[in-house]
């Protein structure tokens, strides 16, 4: 069995070691170069295939004739995709013998499109999961073959969550490869009705309004802490990142965007109860811990961060 794998981030790391685990071929590995100026945490596919002597291209333009003839001339059973940053055309999803698969980190049909393990804690949602699907012309929509899904914690950040969407992952693609070899996968269609779809989000997105709940704000700081880069708001006109804070749903005596500075805590009044502040970083400055920052900051009494975006 030949394999050409379009690969990416750690889940393509796990999946590619699952395949390189048995004894089939791994022809060929596209992957991207790492953006200019980005906050890289996770593995290289690149450096992995690479030291297993495996051909690898980076970046290459997906619609030119040269690589359509260059991935047809390997004669693949199946293309793989793992966190591959481009959809593939229509001329490429043709080329395999035997279906070509994209491995997403959500529960789908929900949650299609970008960067779905910050959106499901942004919005609040208890459960998510990882997908291996056909791929169609259109991205995240085709039959579904294999599916795992995991509860989301009360304190999972957008790192832990992606940490156990590599384990599921790895698992889900071991335990789904070996049917696809055999001819005895499944293809469920997706619900349409039932589908959501969601855009690939910016550092400006982290822009917190005080005038919502605490409970929301609460979502939108674990979906954008480290490594991602944080849910902000502006004291004094500098910008101050909040990398850790707890809702405090009961508090309801503060305005949304006042201060109260306790003898051990940092609260910030919202739309609905209060945010307990705990690690916060001032622009320019270093991260600290939020009584710390509002010493040094001398807020004082009825002090107010910016209400909204």
């Amino acid at each position: 069995m030949r394999n050409v794998v379009f690969a990416y981030h750690d889940i393509g790391i796990a999946c590619l070691e699952e395949l390189w685990a048995g004894e089939d071929d791994v022809a060929l590995v596209v992957t991207h170069a790492d953006r200019h100026g980005e906050n890289v945490w996770w593995r290289s596919v690149r450096e992995l295939a690479e030291r297993r002597a495996v051909p690898v291209v980076v970046d290459p333009d997906l619609h030119a004739p040269d690589f359509a003839a260059q991935l047809s001339a390997l004669a693949p059973d199946f293309v793989f995709s793992f966190m591959f940053r481009q959809l593939l055309p229509p001329e490429l999803l043709a080329i395999p013998l035997r279906g070509a698969l994209n491995l997403h980190p959500s529960a789908l049909p929900k949650y299609r499109g970008r960067s779905p393990i910050n959106w499901v804690l942004v919005n609040g949602e208890r459960e998510t999961g990882v997908t291996l699907h056909h791929m169609v012309e259109k991205a995240d929509r085709g039959d579904i073959v294999a599916q795992r899904t995991f509860p989301i914690a009360e304190e999972d950040t957008a790192l832990t969550l992606h940490r156990r969407a590599v384990d599921e992952a790895r698992i889900l693609f071991h335990e789904t490869y070996p049917l696809l070899r055999a001819g005895r996968a499944p293809r469920v269609p997706q619900d349409s009705g039932e589908a959501s779809y969601f855009g690939g989000r910016r550092p400006e997105d982290g822009a917190i309004d005080w005038r919502w709940s605490a409970r929301r704000i609460y979502d939108l700081v674990r979906a954008v802490t480290h490594p991602y880069p944080g849910a902000f708001t502006t004291h004094a006109h500098r910008r101050l990142f909040v990398w850790w804070a707890r809702p405090d749903e009961h508090r309801l005596d503060l305005a949304p965007g006042e201060l109260e500075v306790g003898s051990d805590t940092v609260r910030v009044g919202t739309g609905r109860g209060a945010l307990r502040l705990e690690r916060v970083q001032a622009e320019g400055d270093t991260e600290r811990d939020a009584r710390d920052w509002a010493l040094a900051a001398a807020v004082r009494p009825r002090d107010y961060l910016e209400l909204h975006r």
